[in-house]
């Protein structure tokens, strides 16, 4: 089984929000997860993002690829 990190959108048509998901390769975009890691949301005054690192790094240890948006999203988080 081959499992990813990446965004699952949710909300309104022109309000972007996004999950930070846990789950296998193959599922669809907003399929059941694995776990939910986090929130990333887009504004126009910048972005909100609460992500729980530890599971993030627990599923990273795992074996799980994050997808690049998530990627950016988490080093732009680190910086």
């Amino acid at each position: 089984m081959s499992v990813v990190i990446r965004l699952s959108k949710m909300g309104r048509k022109g309000e972007a929000r996004y999950r930070l998901v846990v789950m296998e390769k193959r599922t669809r975009r907003n399929g059941k997860p694995i776990e939910v890691l986090g929130r990333f949301e887009k504004t126009t005054s910048g972005s909100k993002n609460e992500i729980n690192k530890e599971r993030y790094n627990y599923w990273i240890s795992q074996g799980a690829k994050p997808s690049i948006a998530v990627s950016q999203i988490v080093n732009k988080n680190k910086a």
